[in-house]
């Protein structure tokens, strides 16, 4: 399965308070970047997940997030918290969150 325009748009309305967003389709997902930084994927699934790492990395795990994994591997993704997917404002702030931890 690969992520649809509706996806995508779904994601630039949900991070909408970031400002303009651009996306890269890779995989069957997407990459979101913040002025030319990447800090978004979604993936071929349809989860929305945000850079992490540090403490703001431990904080996505206290909020329920999971890491992103492909083939075996993880890597600096974690889900977005599930109150953040229908409240764009909590998913901004999250956004935002992993922009300045980056």
């Amino acid at each position: 399965m690969s992520v649809t325009n509706s996806d995508i748009a779904f994601v630039k309305e949900l991070f909408s308070g970031l400002g303009p967003l651009t996306h890269r389709k890779m995989m069957g997902g997407a990459t979101f970047y913040c002025d030319g930084q990447v800090f978004a994927i979604l993936s071929s699934e349809g989860e929305v997940f945000l850079k992490a790492k540090g403490g703001f990395a431990d904080a996505m795990v206290d909020a329920g997030s999971r890491i992103f994994g492909m083939n075996g591997k993880t890597m600096g993704y974690w889900t977005l918290p599930e109150d953040a997917l229908d409240d764009p404002e909590l998913a901004t702030d999250w956004a935002r969150r992993a922009l300045d931890a980056l």
